[in-house]
């Protein structure tokens, strides 16, 4: 497996010198429209040279960064825990769908640990036992939920609950420290922001207490605590905790604190561009390739709405490279 991550490493570091760097992104800021935004980007080697819709180009960027990874990194299980999300948010789809009645067309994320179509049809023929075992009773709860009470939101925390579960669960059974690492700063982000929500709307202890999940550098006990108490209380915890640097995006706004989240995790992952012996680099360009892609899609929908480059500015993430 070492072998397999110096040659994945090799082939990362090419890959790195085509990331957008700050002069591409002021490039694009400073672009006339959106045709002139898609122009500079399919100079840059995005798409596949046919005439793509600004949305499907971005599909097809992030089509090519996980063929690039498969071709890499021989066991898919190594990166399970990037891909396992998207089998949530897919899950979600399909109990929404099926109760709906409607087609969940264009709406899978394809980069995931199972086969949508698969959960899909699990999920409709209420076969959970054909799913993965970290699916089997999440769906079940979900459906069940959703039939019963038609209470999106609650369905909603189920799933997302179960997912931060899997992820920090995935962390723990790692002996990589990015990858702990990874996991824990994903469950803490989704913990804070269910926080404040929760805070905002006046929910109820146990409703908080379904939604906030366990990690080690959060109290989930103290942080539901001051869900049920308030906003102001949520800061006031959050403040004594490592990420008291995350109180002035939150208070700014959620778009902000998303952006604290995607920065905090780049700085943190910087520094695994030195480490090539290990998974670390290759989990970096990943988490840095798909924060370049949500920095175009911002620039392109910003385009499109006619907002400021400085608007722009205040939203778009710090840069890889």
């Amino acid at each position: 497996m070492q072998q397999d991550y110096t040659y994945a490493v090799a082939r990362i570091r090419f890959k790195e010198t085509q990331l957008l760097s700050d002069s591409d992104i002021d490039a694009l800021l400073s672009s006339k429209d959106t045709e002139a935004v898609m122009r500079l980007l399919r100079d840059k080697g995005w798409g596949d040279n046919s005439d793509l819709s600004a949305e499907q180009l971005l599909s097809a960027e992030e089509e090519k960064l996980w063929a690039f990874v498969d071709e890499c990194v021989s066991e898919r299980s190594d990166l399970e825990f990037l891909r396992v999300p998207n089998d949530f948010h897919n899950l979600k789809v399909a109990v929404k769908c099926i109760t709906r009645d409607i087609k969940p067309d264009g709406l899978f994320i394809y980069n995931a640990v199972c086969d949508p179509e698969t959960v899909y049809e699990c999920v409709k023929n209420r076969s959970y036992k054909d799913l993965p075992e970290f699916l089997m009773d999440v769906a079940q709860e979900a459906m069940t939920a959703l039939l019963q009470t038609s209470d999106g939101q609650l369905c909603d925390i189920i799933i997302d609950k179960a997912c931060m579960d899997r992820v920090y669960t995935l962390g723990k059974q790692s002996d990589n420290e990015i990858i702990r690492l990874y996991c824990e700063l994903f469950v803490v982000c989704a913990d804070i922001k269910t926080a404040v929500r929760c805070a905002k709307t006046g929910k109820k202890p146990e409703f908080i207490r379904r939604a906030i999940a366990e990690c080690d550098t959060l109290d989930k006990d103290k942080l539901s605590a001051a869900a049920y108490e308030g906003y102001d209380a949520v800061l006031s915890y959050i403040s004594l905790t490592e990420y008291r640097s995350a109180v002035d995006a939150i208070n700014t706004s959620m778009s902000a604190f998303e952006k604290w989240c995607d920065d905090y995790l780049t700085a943190v992952m910087k520094p695994q561009k030195w480490e090539p012996f290990t998974i670390g680099p290759i989990v970096a360009y990943i988490i840095a390739r798909q924060n370049e892609i949500k920095a175009v899609r911002m620039i392109l929908s910003a385009k499109l709405n006619g907002l400021s480059e400085e608007t722009i500015k205040e939203r778009l993430r710090d840069m890889y490279v």
